[in-house]
């Protein structure tokens, strides 16, 4: 079978209106701007209303996209969505994006690898277009975190918020755009994040309910220990399997959970900080979201462009995690 390069086609991203500051946390629970901002980075995150869901975030972010890439959403072969907050358990949340945006040939699924799920689905998508098998795919990374945050926890309705970023791949001959993926999960580690209720696990009931278990549940400290040692590993193996240095990177864009991670590991890497992509400040931790979203606003500001090098880095539960060397 002949083997096809991956080509980066076009990107988009969309975040909701309503911010959240630290300051509107203040008068939520017992916390402060300085205690929030120091320990994370975070000054603020986006908020979707009540009455929007992860599909109404990622259907703008795809037509941006799709508009970029100079094609049609009829031209899509696969839908692929990033999420642990879809609309409903069923049907996927890839389902309602095709109907909204047209997509009639297109097969459609989600996948929920939490905030390693875009770079999950880059490895799928390169698979599907080297493989011949699909022509064009649309990835997106979307969350409402916001819907599954328990807003009486401060330790952990600080860190979270909304959006939604999304990709289109192409086949094209040649060298592919995606120069390596890497990814890893240990499973040992499933209760230091999730989600309890709402599953075949712990069914939906008023005792659930009552119980908070249809919010997330983390600790904070333990993920924060894997997370700088796990990340760090993938973005080297990542390089390694690209045969690219650090210094060849025009740009590095980490998982947004937290400052002193993303910092720890630049200095793990010894990347110059002018060379890490931030946006946690302004919209959280976006999950799935994070670095399709991060990388679309670089590639907006001018902060990267056409043939520059990119690694993307992310972590999230399960534990899960990989790295991504691409070319724009």
């Amino acid at each position: 079978m002949t083997a096809f390069g991956v080509k980066i086609m076009g990107t988009g991203s969309h975040m909701p209106e309503k911010i959240l500051t630290n300051a509107d946390l203040e008068k939520m629970v017992q916390t402060s701007d300085e205690w929030i901002t120091t320990r994370t980075g975070i000054k603020e995150r986006r908020i979707a209303k009540d009455s929007e869901a992860t599909s109404d975030l990622a259907i703008p972010a795809a037509i941006e996209a799709i508009k970029e890439a100079g094609i049609t959403a009829e031209d899509i072969d696969v839908i692929i969505v990033a999420t642990v907050t879809p609309d409903m358990i069923f049907p996927s949340t890839a389902c309602m994006v095709q109907r909204a945006i047209g997509a009639t040939n297109a097969a459609s699924f989600d996948m929920a690898v939490a905030c390693t799920g875009f770079i999950y689905g880059l490895n799928i998508a390169r698979g599907f277009i080297e493989s011949g098998i699909y022509k064009h795919i649309l990835l997106i990374g979307a969350e409402t975190l916001s819907k599954i945050t328990d807003w009486q926890d401060r330790n952990t309705c600080i860190l979270f918020g909304d959006g939604a970023g999304a990709m289109v791949l192409g086949r094209k001959e040649g060298t592919s755009d995606i120069l390596s993926v890497f990814l890893g999960s240990d499973g040992n580690y499933e209760n230091l994040l999730k989600l309890p209720a709402g599953g075949s696990r712990i069914p939906a009931t008023a005792k659930s309910v009552e119980n908070r278990l249809h919010f997330m549940k983390m600790e904070g400290k333990e993920v924060f220990k894997v997370a700088v040692t796990k990340m760090a590993q993938a973005a080297d193996k990542a390089l390694e399997l690209a045969g690219i240095k650090p210094n060849d990177l025009a740009l590095i864009i980490p998982h947004q959970a937290n400052l002193r991670i993303i910092d720890a590991i630049a200095r793990r890497m010894d990347f110059p900080k002018e060379k890490v992509c931030i946006t946690l400040n302004k919209y959280g931790n976006v999950s799935a979201a994070t670095t399709i979203v991060a990388l679309d606003e670089a590639r907006k500001e001018g902060r990267i462009k056409a043939g520059d090098i990119v690694e993307l880095v992310a972590f999230g539960g399960g534990f899960t995690w990989g790295a991504a060397v691409i070319r724009l």
